[in-house]
């Protein structure tokens, strides 16, 4: 009795002087204390207790080599969950991660275990900043989701922790999309309410993941990790689009945003890989496109209450929708919806010259080109850049020089006056500008083939016609520097055509 009365008093005398933090008393009166605790079968649950807190002594003095030795001691007398634990503990001290990982593994086969000790050992290892040990405990605690037991912690906390986590290591792009693809199939099996909560709790959980994605795409796109955007974008639309409390949320810009960059991100990754969108694909990507277009449309004639958000979203929002657009229905050869597409997106507000360049350049070129397209785009940015205060000649240069291209290969062999009106429509912009304000180099390509259009004519005899292309490529090259021996040349070729066929004057 005296003996129980001993221990008694030691173990509580230590344990004082294991909550004032004196870690080395704690640890000699602990072990006095065990000196009074008989090596039997009865009392061995209690000595493993003693060796457990034993090593919980040594754990605050550092010592944790003593700290291991203890806790094994205690796992002979009585293997259980808190010795797990503890061994867990000592791993992540001894900053070896894959011991730590080891006995998170080994907890659940533990007779007492229950699911905090694996919320436990994520916080400490997010305390240690021991990142894969967090990951491990959390993906070991999800496991336990599916099978209906009561958790510590909601499913979409312990999901939000693991993408985090991962979010801070490098090249985890793919297992951060596992888990944000799992959050969104979850909220599809038990409903967004029971997955991320109702109320205003809910709408913040959902919009964490929705951004999550969104950044995610936004961040890949620009590392050109095609694929990976294009999946982490589709996600964020569907996160937008789910409901809490039975309600949607007005997130239409950010929805439409979501599809039509998804649609883009997988052409670009189609170029990059150098394949091609199988058949139900484009089905696909025209549906998602359809559905981004009703979007859009609502967005722009609906009533809005934040003018300057608007403004700053829609421009090129709409540009990359009709572009994505274009190119999708051109798989189909749809051309009267490619047409309709631009000539709406030429009449609305968010349409600049520098978008219309864009298009007109890509509808004029390419296994799918659409000429018609082309030409109305170009013809469009033309007068736009013209109308504009200092108009950008180069740019206008480019436009006339692709128009010519295209009225010649088009309509040249059967309408040679429109190619002329081209060319004459190019030297009207030329007069009155300051010399130089015209590029030189597109100025020089005007003269010389409009020049080189009345080879053919001379040829054929169609003085006429002859005269009427030599004339406006020496009234070019008057006007371009450092054309004057070009000038004196052609002026003489026209003089000797004019004595050779006096009828043509």
């Amino acid at each position: 009795m005296a003996t129980g009365n001993t221990s008694g008093t030691t173990w509580e005398s230590a344990a004082d002087f294991f909550r004032s933090k004196d870690y080395r008393t704690s640890a000699e009166m602990f072990e006095k204390s065990l000196l009074y605790i008989p090596s039997d079968t009865e009392t061995k649950i209690l000595r493993a207790k003693g060796f457990r807190v034993l090593c919980l002594c040594h754990l605050g003095l550092c010592q944790l080599d003593q700290a291991h030795e203890y806790v094994n001691e205690a796992e002979k007398l009585d293997p259980n969950i808190a010795c797990a634990f503890l061994k867990f503990k000592i791993y992540l001290q001894k900053n070896d991660h894959d011991g730590a990982i080891t006995q998170i593994q080994a907890m659940p086969t533990c007779l007492d275990f229950t699911t905090d000790f694996l919320s436990l050992s994520a916080h400490e290892a997010i305390a240690s900043h021991a990142l894969p040990v967090a990951v491990a405990a959390l993906l070991n605690l999800l496991n336990f989701y599916t099978t209906g037991k009561s958790m510590p912690i909601a499913e979409i906390v312990v999901l939000r922790s693991m993408v985090t986590i991962l979010s801070q290591e490098p090249s985890k792009e793919l297992e951060v999309l596992k888990f944000v693809k799992r959050a969104r199939n979850r909220a599809t099996e038990l409903g967004p309410d029971l997955f991320f909560g109702k109320g205003e709790v809910g709408r913040r959980e959902r919009n964490w993941f929705a951004v999550t994605s969104w950044n995610f795409g936004t961040r890949t796109g620009k590392e050109s990790n095609y694929k990976l955007c294009a999946e982490f974008l589709r996600l964020a639309s569907e996160f937008y689009c789910l409901p809490i409390d039975g309600q949607m949320e007005q997130n239409n810009v950010m929805v439409c945003k979501s599809l039509v960059l998804a649609i883009s991100a997988t052409i670009a990754l189609e170029s990059q890989m150098k394949t091609s969108l199988s058949e139900s694909e484009v089905k696909q990507a025209v549906e998602v496109l359809d559905r981004a277009g009703k979007i859009l449309k609502s967005i722009s004639t609906c009533p809005r209450l934040n003018d300057d958000e608007i403004i700053t979203l829609e421009p090129d929002l709409f540009f990359i929708y009709t572009f994505t657009a274009y190119d999708i229905r051109g798989r189909l050869n749809d051309l009267a919806a490619q047409q309709l597409l631009v000539k709406s997106f030429a009449c609305s507000k968010a349409c600049n010259p520098k978008y219309l360049l864009q298009i007109g350049l890509s509808a004029s070129q390419g296994p799918r080109s659409n000429p018609e397209v082309a030409t109305f785009a170009l013809n469009e940015c033309l007068s736009a850049s013209l109308s504009s205060p200092s108009p950008d000649y180069q740019n206008v240069a480019l436009i006339m020089r692709k128009l010519i291209a295209l009225t010649s290969i088009h309509k040249g062999d059967t309408d040679d006056d429109a190619v002329y009106r081209m060319y004459k429509q190019a030297y009207q912009i030329m007069v009155g500008l300051k010399e130089g304000e015209y590029p030189t180099e597109e100025g020089k390509w005007l003269a010389m083939t409009a020049w080189n259009r009345a080879a053919m004519p001379v040829r054929m005899g169609q003085i006429e016609m002859a005269k009427k292309w030599m004339d406006v490529g020496l009234d070019f090259a008057k006007r371009i520097p450092g054309m004057n021996s070009y000038t004196a040349c052609m002026e003489d070729f026209v003089d000797g055509v004019r004595k050779k066929f006096p009828c043509a004057e």
